[in-house]
């Protein structure tokens, strides 16, 4: 799972709620040690999932994005 994770305390509070596995969450770090890149968060995101599930040898992954004013999308990514 890549989360765009902006704030720590929002990531925390959402995994705890939707009750994510914190091991399977941003894996190498999310946006506060990454990076949080105005206009490119969803290819930065995409692309560290994509190469995460290839090196995981997982077929299916998600990442989600925060897009202020309350909004969000939310992404489901099959490897075949």
């Amino acid at each position: 799972i890549e989360a765009n994770e902006a704030f720590a305390a929002q990531t925390l509070a959402l995994t705890r709620e939707v009750g994510w596995d914190l091991e399977r969450v941003n894996v190498n770090g999310g946006a506060i040690a990454l990076g949080h890149p105005i206009g490119a968060s969803g290819a930065r995101i995409m692309a560290t999932l994509v190469h995460e599930m290839h090196r995981r040898d997982v077929t299916v992954g998600m990442a989600t994005l925060c897009v202020g004013g309350g909004m969000g999308v939310c992404a489901i990514v099959e490897r075949i």
